[in-house]
């Protein structure tokens, strides 16, 4: 809203806001409850605000937010997570309610690994059958073993009875395939049990998985209604939207894949090292001799690409709130040629992104490459060791066969952890994002007993009021103001006079610092804000209307209003007038951006909405230089039916409309300098005159 902005910095473009019940979506706007009434609609209510489809970012309030500080702004530099382990504690404490069934997933994978390491040794089982059966094939029947191996030693040829000696040879007795048919037959069964079992203990896990971001959703869903003004004002909207959406995107995938992978690989590490132990000591203590290179590599790549992780969410966070940015305010980047310093601005974010996205997966790339290089060399050397062995007849062929399978099972899980460190390292880094978002400082809890407000008749006081966004920044100071019931207030004043802050305070969308606001004689800090909001309806130069029917737009104003009552709204706003000449009349669907109406059209269906919600106490935004003369009338004629009986505050831009105000109070600097109707204020010849002459000095220039 022009005129509005509390700080120094330029604004752009103020994107259209609302604010909605916590957990509600347009889709389901006609069913909220009455104390959840939209404020351009008029009513109060805790809520959350939200983004409208097609919209532009979240913004942080009334007069705040948008390109602002909160805006344009970007995100703080990246940095490394800066606790691990408290970050892992959070996140598995969060599947305490899934125990039971990750239980029940540690069971599957455990039978499923114990079926799958077991599958090797009966495979070297078979191989043991075959070789047995090749060599008896080939010596004298009727001998035994010890006797035929005797008759090789004899014949000089010792090689071939240290093979035998390690072999349940039968001589004269070649391969037994009915008992190889059956173990194989046992193989088969137990490589295909252990595969069921993995995929039901993977199917398990991702239910535990995304249960638990469902929850993970809900508790962002309701920190937003939970959270200040201030947050959204300091906060880039952009990484807001990351931090709540790409980030617990990227949390689904490290609890779906990560989890049950680890748990997979660590079961698979310790029932494959017992059995490699069981077969030869030896083996195992030449397989286990690259493990600790595994381990010393794993851990220095990962703690040079933790924080390269980091940064690439801080950048993409950083682009998001450019691209939203931008975005939202296309027609004035357009209107003052900065298409191609957006377009810059996006190239330098792009190039920050793929920077930070670059160095953390080339980093963590190494890992497999180096312990696939030491798998294949544990390979070789089990596999000369091993040969060594059946040649001295010291170890079956079929349990040299099984070691290399199991080597190969015990460095598979190194090598998928290695390659799943991607994953934890950017899952982490997004867990650490949306706790801090979890973590941020929460709006004050309203009392637990708060006073029943009266009947409002629409007094209002300010006495002696003090604020300040900043603490070393003071904005109203000592403010007090007296308003009657069914006065209407014109607050006018320089931009930053501390016009649009009044409005917030009074809906407590900030805290004061000193003072006390009443309504009806009750400070409303001894009311909750839902009590609070609940008397007001906005008005505001921004409409915001969401996709859906005219209808809809207006019925927004209170949750089950009939559609005599949405009809009778429309026509003391004049909106019944041009909604009878559209095709579908109230049923017409407004897109997204509300474009096939009139700005004049769509304002007039926000005072309808606010003549629905009936509200005690009035804020409006007179502003309507961007209509025709004749819809600006209209909107002036509806605007002062909707004030009549009603307590209003009225922002003026244009003096010219507030002229039949019942008082006119000037501030600048966040006083109030000098108060009363507009004719006494002409008189003082003051501030109020002054800018008066000047704005009125401006419009015959431009007439002429």
């Amino acid at each position: 809203m022009p005129g509005c902005a509390q700080r120094s910095s330029p604004r752009l473009a103020r994107p259209r806001w609302y604010w909605s019940p916590s957990g509600s979506a347009p889709s389901s706007i006609r069913n909220a409850s009455s104390g959840d009434r939209g404020l351009a609609a008029g009513g109060g209510g805790r809520g959350v605000i939200r983004r409208p489809q097609g919209q532009g970012p979240m913004a942080g309030g009334f007069g705040r937010g948008g390109f602002g500080r909160g805006g344009f702004g970007m995100a703080p530099p990246a940095q490394k997570t800066k606790d691990v382990r408290k970050t892992a504690r959070r996140l598995l404490l969060r599947l305490r309610p899934e125990w039971p069934r990750i239980s029940a997933v540690a069971l599957l994978s455990s039978t499923g690994v114990a079926l799958t390491v077991v599958g090797p040794k009966i495979l070297g089982n078979a191989t043991n059958l075959i070789f047995a059966g090749v060599l008896g094939k080939a010596l004298p029947a009727g001998l035994s073993k010890q006797q035929a191996i005797a008759l090789l030693r004899a014949q000089g040829r010792g090689q071939i009875a240290d093979l035998i000696s390690g072999a349940n040879v039968i001589p004269g007795q070649g391969i037994d395939f009915t008992q190889l048919e059956h173990v194989l037959a046992l193989a088969a069964l137990v490589y295909v049990l252990g595969a069921l079992l993995s995929w039901l203990s993977a199917y398990v896990m991702a239910g535990v998985a995304q249960r638990t971001v469902y929850r993970m959703r809900q508790d962002v869903e309701a920190k937003l209604a939970r959270l200040p003004l201030q947050y959204f004002d300091r906060n880039p909207h952009g990484d807001l939207l990351s931090r709540t959406t790409n980030d617990i995107d990227n949390i689904t995938t490290t609890l779906q894949q990560g989890l049950s992978q680890l748990l997979t690989f660590g079961l698979t590490i310790i029932g494959v090292l017992a059995l490699m132990i069981w077969i030869s000591p030896l083996l195992a203590l030449v397989s286990l001799v690259t493990i600790p290179l595994s381990i010393v590599v794993t851990m220095l790549v990962a703690r040079r690409s933790q924080s390269q992780f980091a940064a690439q969410w801080a950048r993409t966070g950083d682009l998001n709130a450019h691209v939203e940015a931008t975005h939202t305010g296309h027609t004035l980047v357009q209107v003052f040629g900065r298409r191609q310093r957006a377009i810059e601005e996006f190239n330098r974010q792009n190039q920050l992104l793929y920077e930070a996205s670059f160095k953390a997966q080339f980093l963590s790339g190494l890992i497999m490459p180096a312990i696939q290089f030491l798998g294949n060399l544990n390979y070789v050397i089990i596999a000369a060791v091993g040969g060594y062995r059946v040649a001295l007849g010291t170890m079956s062929l079929g349990d040299v066969q099984a070691f290399i399978l199991y080597s190969r099972q015990f460095t598979m899980p190194i090598t998928q952890i290695a390659n799943q460190i991607n994953l934890l390292l950017s899952g982490l880094a997004s867990s650490e994002r949306v706790f801090e978002f979890l973590d941020a400082p929460e709006e004050d809890l309203d009392r637990t007993d708060p006073l029943a407000l009266p009947p409002v008749a629409g007094r209002v006081s300010l006495e002696r009021v003090s604020f300040r966004y900043e603490p070393e920044k003071p904005l109203i100071k000592d403010l007090s103001l007296q308003v009657s019931p069914g006065q209407t207030i014109a607050i006018v004043g320089p931009t930053g006079a501390g016009k649009t802050t009044v409005v917030n305070l009074l809906m407590r969308f900030y805290e004061i610092d000193a003072g006390a606001i009443r309504i009806e004689d009750v400070d409303t800090r001894d009311l909750t804000r839902d009590q609070v909001r609940r008397v007001f309806g906005m008005v505001l130069q921004d409409t915001w209307l969401f996709t859906g029917t005219i209808a809809d737009n207006i019925g927004y104003g209170r949750a089950g209003a009939s559609r005599e009552e949405i009809v009778a709204a429309a026509t003391a706003a004049y909106v019944d007038q041009f909604v009878r000449t559209l095709p579908d009349g109230y049923e017409t669907v407004l897109n997204e951006d509300a474009s096939n109406i009139s700005s004049g059209q769509k304002q007039l269906i926000t005072i309808a909405r606010a003549f629905l919600a009936n509200p005690s106490i009035l804020i409006l935004d007179e502003a309507t230089s961007n209509v025709d003369t004749r819809t600006e009338v209209l909107i002036q004629e509806a605007m002062a039916r909707l004030r009549r009986g009603r307590t209003s505050f009225v922002i003026a831009h244009r003096l010219s409309t507030i002229r039949n105000a019942d008082s006119i109070v000037v501030m600048d600097a966040g006083r109030v300098v000098e108060q009363g109707s507009h004719a006494e204020l002409l008189h003082r010849d003051g501030f109020y005159a002054g800018l008066y002459q000047s704005q009125f000095a401006g419009d015959l220039a431009a007439a002429s």
